[in-house]
């Protein structure tokens, strides 16, 4: 007889949406602790989430504090998203509002992932702060979602992955979109990305 699994890996999946389009996300500025409306677009890209998880049946629903996030939740039909300021975005201290272009004049070669971001978060204290995220989804009965932002839920899946955040570099994720991390047998796995 096979070994029990865990009790985590009877969750089945993690949903994750990242906010829809804002004027920062359009112009490629960091946009960690700014908390900026969504464009037009973006709140018609939210309420598209609906049809796509209106079947669903969610035993956590969670979104950042950021408006940008608790809006999209809002428009996709989660409007009592529970707020978890651990899914907050990256606080990018100086370079809040600043292009990856812009601070490379001055670092060149810098990526969130790697380099040295003055006044904001380490990728060790993301990590942490996510990590109290999935022991909550993992604490929970039934499927999780979650809204949050780029660079947060890329980190997010490289931890679930039982990866460094650094390896979220590898995850793009656009505005409005919908991923999925989830097990086969135990191990965590990436089922949908960037969809």
């Amino acid at each position: 007889m096979p070994a029990a699994l865990p009790n985590w890996a009877a969750m089945t999946d993690l949903y994750l949406v990242r906010h829809g389009a804002t004027e920062w996300s359009i112009a490629g500025r960091h946009t960690g602790t700014t908390d900026l409306p969504l464009l037009p677009e973006g709140e018609d890209t939210a309420r598209a989430l609906t049809e796509r998880l209106r079947d669903a049946d969610f035993g956590l629903v969670l979104t950042s504090p950021r408006q940008r996030a608790r809006r999209t939740a809002e428009l996709a039909g989660f409007p009592d998203a529970v707020v978890d300021d651990d899914l907050a975005e990256w606080d990018y201290g100086d370079y809040e509002g600043v292009t990856t272009e812009a601070i490379r004049e001055k670092d060149p070669g810098w990526t969130i992932w790697s380099g040295v971001t003055p006044g904001g978060e380490t990728p060790e204290q993301v990590g942490d702060r996510l990590d109290r995220v999935i022991e909550r989804v993992r604490a929970t009965h039934g499927d999780a979602l979650v809204f949050g932002h780029g660079h947060a839920l890329r980190a997010l899946a490289a931890r679930w992955l039982g990866l460094p955040v650094a390896e979220g570099r590898l995850l793009k994720l656009d505005t409005a979109t919908l991923s999925v991390l989830g097990f086969e047998r135990e191990q965590p796995v990436v089922l949908r990305w960037n969809s």
